[in-house]
């Protein structure tokens, strides 16, 4: 077994591991999902460090096994720029989700071999290099993430999370149809990605070319979301736990997201680029809409996942000013692909912590209620200090991960096709939401459900802080994740562009 397998499996091992020994304890049990979360952390870590960028039509720590020779599917999982940046944020959240879960009574051993399976699900969608592969994690993710929802939810949970099954199944069923598409369509059939992505099989065929796109473009869309598709959002989020609304926003989103980059413009790239400007309108109208929303909302985590489709929106926006091809515009589309690739890293530890705050303060009130509290600062001023850096990150100020990633989008989008610009209004709507949001939560004088509030616990400071830290160590020394990034946007904008 290779690092990337043992990376994608060792917890996966451990979540049988605590199914098949009933007698641990639940203190143990928890101890566990942090030890193999810091574990695998730390082989990504190992990865990272080994790391050299493959060079265009080939992924690094690669490793391939025959699976279904029929139809020519392999377990065939490797790395490179895109993929691995998005493996180590998983590994961060699912760990600080683990140290957050200990001060959680609830069922700690199932939960913890449940969010085990969603870090082996998520690690190998990352990882793999086969489209049957690929939908196999995608399914599995949707599959864990209702039980999470459903089992350890609160309000609506049921309903909650059969919309959210419902929804995303319905989108991998529309990736699964443009996934047979491109099988059908290669020259000899086959379901490897990197052999996809070199033939192109649907060049030369628009029609066809457009509905396998069409299609992969439903499922994907589905699962960032994009508008209209989002509406099974904001009520998961609402009913699900902390833990689970930071692996949902903060992993989960970024399959839509990554499978973009992964599967639809390298392996489309002539569909790409007559759909590009429908992409880039989508995006646009995802980052415009889910501010406004968002900035509507008087519940606390409705607001945090409507700023979701705002964030993905940018990403959205810029993959698809990555399909205007224009002479001398590689390189800024080579910018806003790497921008995006930022974006799903800085929302994916931003958002996990704002999320776990917003569970902090469902556990003390009961409520999201942005109108029952007021002057929280002075009874948790570590919560406010915590949440005040987390949504400076989220509306992207200068010194902190999100300004790094909008920046890139916006410099490689406006580059390409100025009209994008009109997007900048996102960013001020989502600067105005987070600050009304602060004044609510933590100014004036302390009343409502802020008496007698406790501030952030050990295992909560612990979770939350490094997160933070993480993306103000990206938005000061960016270098270590860009110098890995640009090289795959590179090989995808070349790619798009041929």
């Amino acid at each position: 077994m290779t690092v990337l397998s043992l990376i994608v499996f060792l917890p996966l091992l451990a979540a049988v591991g605590l199914v098949a020994l009933p007698r641990l304890g639940d203190g143990a049990a928890r101890w566990v999902w942090v030890a193999v979360a810091a574990v695998d952390l730390a082989l990504v870590a190992a990865v990272w460090l080994a790391y050299e960028p493959p060079g265009p039509g080939r992924l690094a720590f690669e490793e391939r096994v025959p699976w279904i020779p029929g139809v020519d599917s392999s377990y065939h999982v490797g790395v490179d720029g895109l993929s691995l940046p998005l493996m180590a944020m998983t590994a961060v959240v699912f760990l600080a989700c683990a140290v957050f879960a200990l001060r959680d009574d609830d069922r700690p051993r199932t939960r913890a071999a449940l969010f085990l399976f969603l870090q082996s699900v998520s690690l190998g969608l990352f990882a793999a290099a086969d489209l049957i592969l690929f939908f196999l994690f995608f399914d599995l993710s949707i599959v864990g993430m209702y039980f999470v929802i459903a089992g350890w939810g609160h309000g609506d949970r049921g309903r909650s999370a059969m919309k959210f099954f419902l929804y995303t199944f319905l989108g991998s069923l529309a990736l699964l149809a443009g996934f047979i598409g491109l099988y059908v369509a290669a020259e000899p059939h086959t379901f490897d990605m990197v052999e996809l992505a070199r033939q192109t099989p649907l060049d030369g065929s628009p029609t066809a070319g457009g509905l396998v796109l069409a299609a992969i473009l439903l499922g994907l869309a589905v699962k960032t979301p994009t508008v209209p598709f989002h509406t099974w959002l904001p009520p998961a989020h609402t009913d699900a736990p902390a833990v689970g609304s930071a692996v949902l926003a903060g992993v989960l989103l970024k399959m839509g997201t990554y499978g973009f980059v992964r599967i639809a413009m390298p392996m489309l790239p002539e569909a790409w680029r007559a759909w590009a400007w429908v992409v880039v309108v989508v995006g646009v109208v995802s980052v415009v809409y889910g501010a406004l929303v968002a900035l509507a909302q008087t519940d606390l985590k409705r607001m945090i996942a409507y700023t979701s489709v705002n964030h993905m929106g940018y990403v959205v926006l810029a993959v698809g000013a990555a399909g205007i091809v224009a002479e001398g515009s590689e390189q800024a589309r080579s910018v806003a692909v790497t921008g995006a690739v930022t974006q799903m890293v800085s929302h994916g530890i931003v958002t996990a912590a704002l999320f776990l705050m917003a569970g902090v303060v469902w556990d003390r009130a009961g409520t999201y209620d942005l109108g029952s509290f007021g002057g929280l600062a002075g009874t948790a001023p570590r919560l406010a200090t915590l949440f005040a850096v987390g949504t400076f990150a989220s509306l992207g100020l200068p010194g902190l991960s999100g300004f790094i990633a909008e920046f890139q989008i916006f410099a490689g989008s406006i580059a390409v096709a100025p009209v994008t610009a009109v997007a900048l209004v996102g960013i001020l709507i989502t600067a105005a939401l987070f600050l009304r949001a602060l004044q609510r939560l933590f100014t004036g004088p302390t009343r409502g459900a802020s008496r007698g509030f406790g501030d952030l616990r050990a295992p909560e400071l612990w979770a939350v802080a490094p997160l933070l830290a993480l993306s103000l160590l990206i938005g000061v020394l960016p270098r270590p994740l860009l110098g890995v990034v640009e090289p795959a946007a590179e090989v995808v904008v070349q790619l798009v562009g041929r």
